[in-house]
């Protein structure tokens, strides 16, 4: 009995060493090229939540500077005689102003505070162009202020003078220079004459914004943005498209013309989430559709406004009372058309002079619009084919993009697919923040989608680790079910991960692909896998299978492979999701006679403990590492760690 209980023992031993250093034997096809991969397969969403806009990436550091919030004063302190004004002001959609007046003694003192967007970050040696639209009051005798950063323990450390000499409403500007590096530094305004001035807009920008533009954006941010290689850019949202009700609803011609006079907007994320309550969080519209189509081109992505389809929030807004009426959308696909006609229209159209008068004579060949975001139930199909009726006719050539809903699945997924069908939509947006067992479980989701119908915008995702954290084990399940969107880049047309942005001092939402404060950015390890997506995405599909059989899970691995016919690269990208290291032997099967296969192979990896996070004080604590070894012939032999993401580029020449 001991003995066959050895060999039992033994047996099962043997099993199980073997399994641990079992092979897998993959072949890449490079003679199958098949479906080409869209240049703008993998982008960008941007949405004004979690501070990502006016004190993200907007650069404006003052708040409320118009003091048009429904407190005026919010974000503001003052001393000793300051009034808000709104007679007679400098812009009509922005009416109030604050007047100061002398305080009426000798050793009091009049003047104002801004606390910036929850502080002022300033950097050493930097310079910032202070502005702001003045006059005096009942006579042209000069007025100054003084204009000082304070640190956060109340020091000035940093002043300039201005002087206001005309009864007409002016703008001035003097510039400052920080002397030291200060994370929540504040502006203080004196009043340091004897008589009373009116101050309106006033602001402060860093004179090294994103390409040196005075309504600029933060650079540091733009530039992690840039960093990505976007082939898509999807604005302004997302929720706020819809806004808590109609009247907040994200209106894009309020967002253009003379910034100064853009009016003030209510953000909806301010208060939808009660346990991360912001009621100072507004849309100033600083940052509107002029220079999100102006960010778009800079990173040469394809623009993709989204517009209101006259319905607010479902969430919020229960019954066809709290929306618009389908026989009254008229304004509202107006707005859509005029919205194609500002971006592509020439000159001598109405909107596309206003385009050219703002700086842009040339169009920004916007090729789609997304028409509603997270809507459902029939009350979204009737209002869209009004919007499709309208932009077929005079826009043929716009690219429609319609939705699936808020769910992945489910019965307003399921109503809503037949009915884009039907409608002729060009791509459906679907939408889906999961687990990461559901991400690696949907890596064949579009496997079996039908080839016929529109194709896939997968227009929001993100793994939900346990508290939401950015953390490895999020990024690589995500890469894994990327694999499924490669392979699949047929039906799958478009890919954005969502949120972009946050500010670590002022979130309501995560995960989210960067995190930020007021001087510095960390990139997350979402981010990484969505750059080395970006960079390699290829031209075209190539078939990857063990046992003739796309990797989709099994044994934990997934993989995707693409040809660069451009760059001639063979790229191959491959998910490790299991605990154990995995052999790896592939094969280059199908090449062509003229095809040689160059010997220095690129690898690039994503590793580490599943819960390690990048943070702004260690923002490299998990990073993608390349390297270089030489291969022989067409076989590609590697060992993929535990938890892995891993990308190989083999060069060839034909």
């Amino acid at each position: 009995m001991k003995k066959y209980l050895l060999i039992f023992v033994l047996a099962s031993l043997s099993i199980s060493i073997f399994a641990q250093q079992q092979n897998y034997e993959l072949v890449v096809n490079v003679n199958k090229v098949g479906a080409e991969v869209q240049p703008h397969m993998y982008g960008l969403f941007f949405e004004d939540i979690n501070f990502g806009a006016d004190g993200g990436l907007y650069a404006e550091l003052i708040k409320n500077r118009s003091f048009d919030f429904p407190q005026s004063l919010m974000g503001w302190k003052t001393f000793g005689n300051v009034t808000v004004k709104n007679e007679n002001g400098p812009f009509d959609r922005n009416p109030n102003y604050v007047r100061l007046s002398n305080a009426g003694h000798g050793h009091k003192h009049t003047g104002l505070e801004n606390e910036g967007f929850r502080g002022i970050g300033l950097k050493k040696d930097a310079t910032y162009r202070f502005s702001v639209w003045a006059r005096t009051v009942n006579n042209n005798t000069t007025q100054k202020i003084r204009i000082e950063f304070i640190d956060a323990e109340n020091n000035a450390f940093e002043r300039k003078e201005l002087e206001i000499t005309s009864n007409e409403w002016k703008k001035h500007e003097v510039v400052l220079t920080s002397p030291k590096e200060e994370e929540k530094a504040s502006l203080r305004i004196f009043l340091t004459s004897e008589g009373s001035l009116d101050l309106e807009h006033i602001s402060l920008f860093p004179t090294d914004t994103w390409k040196g533009r005075e309504n600029g954006l933060r650079r540091d941010l733009v530039e992690a943005l840039d960093e990505l290689n976007p082939g898509l850019f999807r604005f302004p949202g997302g929720c706020i498209v819809e806004g808590t009700d109609l009247e907040t609803r994200y209106d894009w011609k309020k967002s253009i013309g003379q910034v100064e006079n853009r009016p003030l907007n209510e953000n909806r994320w301010h208060y939808t989430f009660a346990h991360r309550l912001f009621p100072d969080y507004f849309q100033t519209y600083g940052m509107g559709f002029y220079e999100l189509f102006l960010l778009s081109e800079d990173m040469g992505a394809e623009p993709l406004p989204v517009v209101n389809a006259g319905l607010a929030c479902q969430y919020q807004n229960d019954g066809e009372h709290c929306h618009v009426p389908v026989g009254e959308l008229g304004d509202y696909i107006q707005d859509a058309l005029d919205l194609i006609e500002f971006a592509n229209g020439d000159i001598t159209t109405e909107w596309g002079k206003i385009r050219a008068e703002m700086g842009h004579p040339e169009p920004f060949n916007m090729k789609f619009i997304g028409i509603g975001n997270e809507q459902w139930g029939p009350e979204y199909p009737a209002r869209l084919e009004k919007f499709i009726e309208a932009i077929r006719a005079k826009y043929p050539e716009i690219k429609i993009i319609g939705s699936s809903g808020p769910q992945a699945e489910g019965e307003d997924f399921e109503y809503l697919w037949p009915e884009m069908k039907r409608l002729k939509v060009d791509l459906v947006d679907e939408h889906y923040y999961r687990s990461p067992e559901w991400f690696l479980d949907q890596a064949d989701r579009y496997d079996s989608y039908d080839r016929k119908g529109p194709k896939v915008f997968a227009g929001e995702y993100a793994s939900h680790h346990q508290n939401r954290k950015n953390n490895l084990e999020s990024a690589l399940t995500e890469a894994a079910f990327m694999t499924g969107l490669e392979r699949n880049a047929d039906i799958v047309h478009m890919a954005t991960y969502a949120p972009l942005l946050a500010h670590v001092d002022a979130w309501q939402w995560r995960p989210d692909l960067i995190w930020f404060d007021n001087l510095r950015v960390a990139r997350t390890p979402n981010y990484y896998v969505q750059k080395i997506y970006a960079h390699n995405s290829g031209t075209n599909v190539l078939p990857i299978t063990w046992n003739k059989k796309p990797l989709t899970g099994q044994e934990g691995l997934y993989a995707s492979s693409v040809i660069d016919t451009d760059k001639k690269e063979i790229i191959i990208k491959l998910s490790n999701a299991s605990e154990e290291l995995k052999n790896i032997n592939i094969s280059l099967e199908g090449l062509k006679r003229k095809m040689r296969i160059q010997p220095a192979l690129e690898y690039t990896v994503l590793s580490g403990d599943k819960d390690l996070e990048n943070s702004l004080d260690n923002p490299e604590a998990i990073l993608p590492k390349t390297s270089f070894k030489t291969i022989t012939g067409t076989k590609i032999d590697v060992d993929l760690d535990p938890n892995s993401f891993n990308m190989f580029i083999v060069k060839y020449t034909d």
